[in-house]
């Protein structure tokens, strides 16, 4: 079951990566991330992304955790 929160955070993953002109798979090489951990934490699959995870796809995006999940 997704939280409506869990689809904001990877919603706003989802726009700060297309502004980027990156593909999951793009974001998830620059983040050092497994492919399928992003496409879980995007589609809201993931109920908690770790810290650890959110910083490096913060990290590779530029942008602070705070922009994706406030």
């Amino acid at each position: 079951m997704e939280s409506k929160q869990n689809r904001q955070i990877g919603d706003k993953i989802k726009v700060f990566r297309a502004k980027q002109g990156l593909t999951q798979d793009d974001l998830a090489k620059k983040a050092d991330i497994k492919y399928t951990t992003l496409m879980k934490v995007e589609s809201g699959t993931v109920n908690k992304p770790s810290v650890q995870t959110m910083d490096k796809i913060a990290k590779a995006l530029g942008v602070s955790i705070e922009d994706l999940i406030k």
